[in-house]
């Protein structure tokens, strides 16, 4: 990238690929430089389904980013999602060669070594190994050991995995756009950065974002990730069911939920009719609003009931203190937080992005949290430090393969 301190991330999601480049302040907020927002093409359910109109998204997005920012994008890390994702809890046990010396940094790697050895199908791939806490000499819950004495430290590792073939087809997709992937990111584990409260993983919270075609989950407590999972089902589904339901195109039913639909239609919604244009003789056709939130709010019933049977997989429900942050394009759906509560017995509220400054109009709605969590996690560089993953495709030595080299590094001397 032209300005040595900034970096980009792009979001493929279902319904929309967004690029976004940022940099951090002395502070270490985040501050976001440039935004391109394209409608998703050849992505179903959080995997490339054509990848010729994924990387088609992909090269209009970043060519957004990079007019509004000023910069040349040659690398970006890659945020995935859909239900190839999985999650898994480790333990890793060293035994410290000289307890009269304190535990090094050097121990610590050995242990996170030891937690992430675990056996995978050959279809699978580790993308993520977060340590939950530590334990020396069965003293729980110590958050860093080195420095204490001890004759045995273990370690509680959540790890991520991924499908093998899901994660390159990603990657391919990036590079035939032109770029280099510096780092590929789960994004339920990602979206947590920038959502959640220091207090509220202390106490047990739960993050959902329902996408346009997934559903990411993410379960934190005791101060740590505990459970990652991603649903095949988003506002997609929704709008959907709006479809059949009236009879109307689905550009047409999206705009009609976006602007008068309520889950909760018996509180919020009203006698009145609302005309839309449909399917048939007749070009337009009225249509009650209390119909409309009456589809709406059973499909986001089943979504929120599946979160909570995801959520129950993990365990301990009731220590979930914090309850759910909801967000996504979905969570600005009227009534959709006093529906979750109702369903799940937990507090809810819609996750709002904080400590971000720049172009922040463009990225604020609760639709952006991928990117910006992205953003947020490639600034800190979480992603290759404690991603095992190897980011490289299988060798293609063809002359096609070649041409988009020399092409990523031409574009470092294209004129802004």
């Amino acid at each position: 990238m032209a300005t040595p301190s900034a970096f980009a991330v792009i979001d493929i999601g279902s319904t929309k690929t967004v690029t976004v480049v940022g940099d951090t302040s002395d502070t270490g907020l985040l501050r976001v430089l440039g935004v391109g927002t394209i409608r998703s093409e050849g992505i179903e359910k959080g995997q490339v389904s054509h990848i010729a109109k994924a990387v088609e998204a992909i090269q209009a997005s970043v060519e957004q980013a990079e007019r509004m920012s000023g910069t040349r994008i040659v690398s970006a890390s890659v945020g995935i999602s859909g239900t190839h994702l999985a999650s898994l809890n480790n333990r890793g046990i060293v035994a410290i060669p000289d307890p009269s010396q304190p535990i090094t940094a050097d121990d610590v790697q050995r242990v996170i070594d030891a937690a992430r050895m675990v056996s995978l199908k050959s279809n699978r791939q580790m993308l993520h190994a977060l340590p939950r806490y530590f334990v020396v000499d069965g003293q729980d819950r110590v958050a860093d050991p080195v420095g204490m004495h001890g004759q045995r430290l273990d370690v509680e590792m959540h790890i991520v995995t991924c499908g093998v073939n899901p994660l390159q087809n990603a990657i391919k997709c990036v590079e035939e756009a032109g770029l280099q992937v510096d780092s590929v990111i789960a994004n339920p584990v990602a979206i947590a950065d920038v959502l959640i409260r220091p207090e509220e993983i202390s106490e047990g919270v739960v993050v959902v974002d329902i996408g346009g075609g997934t559903t990411d989950i993410a379960v934190f407590l005791d101060g740590a990730l505990i459970h990652t999972s991603s649903l095949p089902v988003g506002g997609a589904n929704i709008t959907r069911d709006v479809v059949v339901g009236l009879r109307c195109p689905q550009d047409v039913a999206e705009e009609v939920k976006l602007a008068h639909a309520h889950a909760l239609p018996a509180e919020g919604a009203t006698e009145a009719t609302i005309s839309l244009d449909a399917f048939g003789y007749e070009k337009e056709r009225s249509v009650s609003h209390r119909l409309l939130g009456e589809i709406v709010q059973a499909r986001v019933e089943e979504i929120l009931s599946m979160v909570m049977a995801e959520v129950k997989r993990a365990g301990q429900v009731d220590l979930i203190s914090a309850g759910l942050v909801i967000t996504g394009g979905t969570a600005e759906l009227e009534g959709i937080t006093e529906l979750a509560e109702r369903l799940s017995g937990l507090p809810v509220r819609v996750g709002r992005i904080e400590e971000v400054y720049g172009l922040t109009d463009d990225v604020s709605a609760p639709a952006y949290a991928a990117a910006l969590g992205l953003l947020r996690w490639a600034s800190k560089d979480q992603a290759m430090a404690t991603g095992p993953v190897s980011l490289r495709m299988p060798p293609t030595a063809g002359l096609g393969d070649l041409i988009r080299r020399i092409g990523r590094l031409g574009r470092v001397f294209l004129p802004q």
